[in-house]
């Protein structure tokens, strides 16, 4: 019989899941006004900063006279306002197709914020490109933008011409290669490596701490919950009886199998005469002993496969909420990822490629896939079908190989044509 205590416990619990799920959906349908009211009063900041310090103009140093330090301190503050109107502007454009708004209050928002970002795209683009991307590779992150777009594509604002599209008698590397020293001779190129230097840094920090913590919240959470919260629970309701003392028959013939070695182990002993001689009665005893010990044990491990359960999907709630409340360090995260990446030579790529592509789907995967199944099912309680590992085994590794195999042909020929080279040459 359950305490009473328990179902109030249980009710509060269920009112107050009620009451997170409301909130929680109001929240989501208030994500467009929020988002887009977010950028408009950072864009309101930088309007402000322009008129009160740079006679309504925009923010650099041609506008106004001021120091390097002042001028790098303006810099950083139009740098994080602008980053806080693209993020914000893209989780209005995501959520708009679901909640769908329809004000005039809207338009002139919007209108208000492509105004102030009208003079900072082509910069903001510049920059952009000389952080994110190595000197060698300027215009191949960006090839999926320009095939979608074969007359001319429009990427923040900045005009790029087809790759296919001769733009002069001289190849465009020599083009990118005069501009390169031109910008590195330039009177800004200092403040420009300092500022850029400075962005680079804080982006590395901002993704290594969001990894570290999408790594260590669900852990956390896992063992903190099922610690604390779900076996004290199922404890509390499972109690000392024997409900289901196994969850599945292979617990079943492991407890059985445990107790006929212990038997075997005491008639083994008396054959070495490492043991005095025993009566059937002291053996049935020590043997019920045993037996009673050996439940026990599958008992603990019956709660604690059922508290893994709830506490994995509660880390995994807890996954989910920090991924929807940290959007701006995602975007961090894909530009750190995508800088690393990109930074990579074409053999090291080759390499991590075929590295990751026999691990998960090579010759030798399905061991490896065997054995990670095998200890999630006995992680969660259930019994580990061979037939379904082997039907999993035949058909998910599969479906790998053909994603891999497209993204290859798709993306990577695109993105890095001698990365593909070489990652032929060394398959062969």
């Amino acid at each position: 019989m359950k305490h009473p205590s328990f179902k109030i416990n249980t009710e509060l619990l269920r009112q107050k899941l009620k009451e997170y799920l409301r909130s929680l959906k109001q929240w989501y349908s208030d994500t467009p006004e929020r988002s887009l009211l977010e950028a408009y009063q950072a864009a309101q900041s930088i309007r402000n900063i322009e008129i009160q310090h740079f006679a309504n103009q925009k923010i650099s140093s041609a506008s106004a006279d001021y120091t390097e330090n002042v001028m790098s301190y303006w810099q950083g503050y139009l740098n994080k306002k602008l980053t806080i109107i693209k993020v914000r502007l893209a989780e209005f454009r995501l959520s708009r197709g679901i909640v769908t708004i329809c004000d005039s209050a809207v338009l002139e928002k919007l209108k208000f914020i492509d105004e102030v970002l009208e003079k900072y795209a082509i910069k903001d683009q510049l920059v952009y490109n000389s952080t994110s991307l190595p000197s060698s590779q300027p215009i191949q992150s960006n090839l999926s933008e320009v095939k979608k777009q074969p007359n001319s594509s429009n990427i923040n604002g900045v005009k790029v011409p087809p790759l296919t599209q001769k733009t002069g008698a001289l190849p465009r590397s020599i083009g990118r290669t005069i501009n390169k020293i031109k910008a590195e001779l330039s009177p800004q190129a200092e403040e420009d490596f300092l500022r850029n230097y400075r962005v680079s840094r804080n982006r590395t920090k901002t993704a290594m701490r969001f990894l570290i913590l999408l790594i260590t919240v669900p852990l956390l959470t896992q063992y903190l919950s099922k610690q604390f919260l779900v076996t004290p629970i199922l404890d509390r309701i499972r109690g000392d009886n024997e409900i289901q003392l196994f969850l599945n028959s292979d617990m079943e013939i492991e407890a059985l199998q445990k107790l006929n070695n212990f038997e075997e182990q005491l008639r083994f002993q008396y054959l070495l005469h490492q043991a005095p001689p025993l009566s059937s009665e002291v053996i049935k005893e020590n043997i019920k002993n045993k037996a009673v010990e050996i439940a026990e044990e599958f008992r603990i491990k019956t709660n604690s496969a059922i508290s893994n359960v709830f506490a994995d999907l509660i880390s995994l709630v807890a996954f989910g909420a920090v991924i929807a409340l940290s959007k701006r360090e995602i975007v961090t995260v894909k530009l750190f990822i995508d800088n690393i990446v990109y930074g990579l030579s074409d053999s090291a790529k080759a390499f991590l490629i075929i590295l990751f592509t026999d691990i998960f789907v090579g010759f030798h995967s399905p061991h490896g896939w065997e054995v990670v199944l095998e200890t999630f099912a006995e992680h969660i309680g259930l019994p580990a079908s061979r037939n379904a590992i082997f039907l999993f085994i035949a058909t998910f590794p599969v479906i790998l190989n053909t994603i891999f195999k497209y993204w290859i042909f798709r993306y990577l020929s695109r993105l890095s044509p001698s990365a593909l080279a070489t990652l032929k040459e060394m398959d062969e």
